[in-house]
């Protein structure tokens, strides 16, 4: 029964029995007259013992109906609370006390109409904590819990009065802000203070974390009136924020929405073309400085799209890393690149590069090392290049890989040395056989003063340290006799040819010599068959 129909009965009880009693009342009068007259043992008469029922029972009914209308009355109160704390909880982040999504979104439909009548727009800023993750990590997710409450304190107080917010996910937290069109500095302004203050340590319950936020804002006077095309444009800016380095605010244009569906075209292009064998090896040759022979190739992937043609590796390779597609896609190159160089003449090299996601994987060596079984690429002629940058993530993973590595007899080179993160430690704490020196001090070593003491001082390292030194970037020859002058006796670049197709690269090594019989490359041709069809 409901509320309402609950109140009419009981309502009606009560009303009927005071008609009754005030119908009769002139009645009852009279009847008390006649019974203080007869005193206490007088007899009463049949009609006044019925007349006495009667007023007993209407006594009875009202205080029957007061109490069960109490009793109700409790009752539904206590629904009415239970009902409102069900309608908050389906509304409020328990943890945060922001707005949840849903109910963000209605309440930000409203404020988007209100603002529109007001000749004012809405700002939405999408506000991502950086770093949280590890701080569930390291302290836990009740320590977690603690730093979500004091960021969300922060952003509180940083939002006006008339601002919306809420909790969209576990770390991501939005605000819808009415502002006038004219004077978009003021969620600058708020952007700017919840980014500085987040950048500072947050203390809370003995934890101490340090997170920072980076913030996406989206504006509703720009073709944008509704909550979700908001959120949608926020975020693509938020992503935008992070891709150039965290830490802060950016407002949404159009060509970052550009950027991402070029992006999201790559990412799809990699999942379709690495198993059918788009992505392939180029090989860039690596000769020695005094005599000019031929030492072997570091070994580049291009993507051989079938519409686009070859795309360089600084088109793809970010996004490999971002989807989590670079070890699939290192693999299959690396794969190619085995084979098809497996019986090239014995004194060839292959270097391959190896990204820092992939030094994250605690099982590459064993990877690497299966595909030499696979292919019969001598590990011997294998050498990995692993840039400095990579080797701060986790130094003790590192050792183990390259530990690995070197057990097998694969030789190791600390890439793009002097760039960042030079260290002579990772000298030290990595066995490498090589240095590779960056192109950016190379192709400049003639013209700018400080990139040739650089260069000529790792040159000096290696040579005390007896570690042979590769250059990069060697665009004519005078760059070349310049390294050379220096002690560097092996580089690749431009002046001794771009990278090629194994096609261009096969004709090299025939004019040179160094191709095995024409009965020895037939097999390889068909391996590269075989491996695009099952692929």
């Amino acid at each position: 029964m409901t509320r309402a129909r609950r109140d009419l009965v009981v309502g009606g009880v009560l009303i009927a029995a005071l008609v009754v009693l005030a119908l009769s009342g002139w009645r009852f009068i009279g009847f008390a007259e006649r019974l203080l007259g007869h005193g206490s043992n007088a007899q009463l008469a049949a009609g006044d013992r019925l007349l006495l029922s009667g007023l007993l029972l209407n006594l009875a009914l009202i205080l029957f109906g007061w109490r069960r209308y109490r009793d109700l009355a409790a009752a539904t109160t206590q629904h009415d609370l239970a009902a409102a704390r069900a309608m908050t909880l389906a509304r409020i982040d328990e943890l945060t006390g922001f707005l949840n999504r849903r109910a963000m979104a209605s309440d930000g439909e409203a404020l988007i109409t209100q603002a529109r009548r007001q000749g004012k727009a809405i700002a939405l800023l999408i506000i991502d904590l950086d770093h949280f993750k590890a701080v569930n990590e390291v302290h836990g997710h009740l320590a977690g819990d603690t730093v979500l409450r004091a960021a969300t304190d922060i952003i509180r107080r940083a939002l006006p009065a008339s601002a919306v917010a809420g909790r969209l996910d576990g770390d991501e937290f939005a605000a819808l802000l009415p502002f006038d069109p004219r004077h978009a500095g003021a969620i600058d302004s708020i952007a700017d203070y919840i980014v500085s203050a987040l950048a500072q340590p947050l203390i809370a319950r003995g934890v101490t974390a340090h997170i920072g936020a980076s913030i996406g804002i989206a504006r509703s006077d720009e073709d944008c009136q509704t909550v979700e095309a908001l959120l949608r444009r926020a975020n693509i800016a938020m992503q935008a924020a992070k891709g150039s380095g965290r830490g802060r605010h950016a407002w949404f244009d159009t060509s970052m929405e550009r950027e991402l569906i070029s992006r999201n075209l790559i990412e799809a292009g990699l999942r379709e073309g690495i198993p059918i064998g788009q992505f392939v090896p180029y090989y860039e040759p690596q000769v020695d400085l005094e005599t000019n022979a031929l030492l072997g190739f570091e070994v580049l992937a291009r993507w051989e799209h079938p519409t686009r043609g070859v795309i360089a590796p600084d088109n793809f390779i970010p996004v490999a890393e971002e989807c989590g597609l670079i070890s699939e896609l290192s693999i299959a190159v690396m794969r190619r690149a085995f084979v098809e160089a497996r019986d090239w003449a014995p004194t060839l090299s292959l270097s391959v590069n190896i990204s820092p996601a992939q030094l994250r994987d605690p099982w590459l060596a064993q990877k690497i090392v299966k595909l030499l079984v696979e292919t019969g690429f001598p590990a011997n002629r294998l050498e990995i290049e692993i840039t400095e940058s990579s080797l701060f993530q986790n130094l003790p993973l590192a050792q183990s890989i390259v530990g690995s590595l070197k057990n097998q007899g694969i030789r190791l080179a600390l890439d793009d040395f002097g760039t960042g993160y030079s260290s002579l430690a990772h000298l030290r704490a990595l066995p490498f056989d090589r240095i590779k020196i960056d192109r950016s001090f190379v192709t400049s070593i003639n013209k700018d003063p400080e990139s040739a003491a650089i260069v000529n001082a790792i040159s000096k390292l290696g040579e005390s340290l007896n570690l042979p030194i590769t250059a990069e970037g060697i665009e004519d020859g005078d760059i070349r006799d310049r390294l050379r002058d220096m002690g560097c006796h092996k580089g690749q670049g431009w002046h001794f040819g771009k990278p090629m197709t194994v096609t261009a690269t096969r004709r090299m090594l025939a004019e040179r010599g160094l191709l095995p019989s024409a009965r020895g490359s037939a097999a390889p041709v068909d391996e590269i068959r075989s491996a695009r069809r099952t692929g």
